[in-house]
């Protein structure tokens, strides 16, 4: 009986410890289960390049003169385009569209009744067609009171002191006060490509149906090149050629293989210069639910590990402001014949860009830091380079700058 007694109490001994350990175990598993679960790391926006540096000019560098009174009194001029003989048609961005003939006299060409003027806005890019001497036509970009951005083709008359008549090729570019864009240029390949700017719109960089942030491509009559990236496409403006973009406002085309190359505003870091890529995507996306978010990547590569990397870059902490852009080209330059041209507004100098057999730059030389912000850059063709101050109420001016 006591045997029998025992046994029983050792039987439920071991059951009592063998639940107790149950119930610890259980506790444990409801206690681990009512953790919080530490989320997984964010994923992080994959390294750009590192910023290329600013460095003394290389050896064989050109000595600059520079006449900073070539043409003055103008107020905000914007853009330069020239004929063979040195005839040079400019803009200023209240207007208007005037020419400065070789022997120094300066004629108005046109004021367009429906421009804009207004703070970023107004008469920006010209272009000269590449036919001039049998078609006199001449191309402006400008803000119009028809509430969008514009080129029009205007043909100058024999005296080139007016027109003879305009056609609009080119409407429907988003306009607002800002983020304008604004140049037009003739690439080699005969075509007409023009920047434009988002606007601060959130959505319309990587909205393909919108021509804003973008850069686009079309032919002189304003017709759509049959080789443009995205041609047929249902939805998509197909005078894009690459989009992504938050205000770009110079592109020039590399002598000896014709790639084209823009300069593009960062928000407060991170201006670019990039290589085209037809149909690529800028990497700009500042739509935060259809609000503008300036605190995303210049160049998102988490979200788009597609886009385009820049060429240059102005680094993680400042902006410099790039503007007009051009490439020298001759042996007038001597080391710098082949480099890249930008003018900076708001860090009031040039660069002259120094590109490496992929086509990046390697470093940049710091030029013509006159304490003056430099809206243009073009190459005339006596070989000079020429650059418009952005200088407002009559104090602006287009300088030649001679290398020797």
């Amino acid at each position: 009986m006591l045997a029998t007694e025992a046994g029983n109490g050792s039987t439920v001994s071991g059951r009592r410890l063998a639940g107790a350990a149950l119930a610890v175990m259980c506790i444990g598993s409801i206690v681990a289960a009512c953790a919080p679960v530490k989320p997984p790391p964010a994923p992080q926006q994959p390294p750009l390049p590192p910023p290329p540096p600013d460095l003394e000019p290389p050896a064989d560098s050109p000595t600059l003169t520079t006449d900073t009174n070539f043409v003055t009194g103008l107020t905000n001029p914007w853009d330069m385009a020239f004929l063979p003989d040195g005839t040079m048609f400019f803009t200023q961005r209240p207007g208007p569209v005037q020419v400065r003939l070789p022997n120094g006299t300066i004629n108005n060409i046109v004021t367009p009744g429906d421009l804009l003027p207004a703070n970023e806005a107004g008469m920006n890019g010209i272009a000269v067609d590449p036919n001039f001497a049998s078609n006199r036509f001449i191309y402006t970009y400008y803000s119009s009171t028809a509430n969008d951005n514009r080129i029009v083709r205007w043909q100058v008359n024999a005296t080139l002191n007016g027109i003879d008549g305009s056609a609009v090729i080119t409407s429907g570019i988003p306009r607002a006060l800002s983020h304008d864009g604004g140049r037009v240029r003739f690439g080699p390949d005969g075509k007409l490509w023009f920047t434009t700017g988002d606007n601060q719109i959130g959505p319309l960089p990587q909205d393909l149906s919108q021509l804003g942030g973008k850069i686009g491509r079309i032919n002189s009559n304003g017709t759509i090149p049959a080789d443009n990236p995205f041609v047929g496409q249902p939805g998509i403006d197909d005078r894009i050629y690459t989009y992504g973009h938050r205000n770009p406002q110079g592109i020039a085309f590399r002598p000896g293989n014709g790639a084209p190359y823009t300069t593009e505003h960062g928000p407060d870091i991170n201006d670019e210069v990039n290589q085209l890529v037809p149909g690529a995507n800028g990497g700009w996306d500042p739509n935060n639910n259809g609000a503008y978010d300036e605190s995303v990547p210049m160049t998102d590569l988490l979200k788009f590990p597609d886009a385009m990397i820049p060429a240059w870059r102005s680094g993680d902490s400042f902006t410099l402001a790039p503007s007009g852009c051009t490439f020298l080209n001759g042996t007038q330059w001597k080391s710098w014949d082949g480099a890249l041209l930008v003018a900076f507004l708001k860090d009031s100098e040039a660069r002259v860009m120094f590109l490496d057999g992929n086509g990046n730059i390697s470093f940049a030389t710091p030029i013509l830091a006159n304490g003056v912000r430099l809206r243009s850059a073009v190459q005339g063709p006596d070989g000079n380079l020429y650059i418009a101050t952005d200088v407002a109420a009559g104090g602006g001016a287009i300088w030649k700058v001679v290398p020797s």
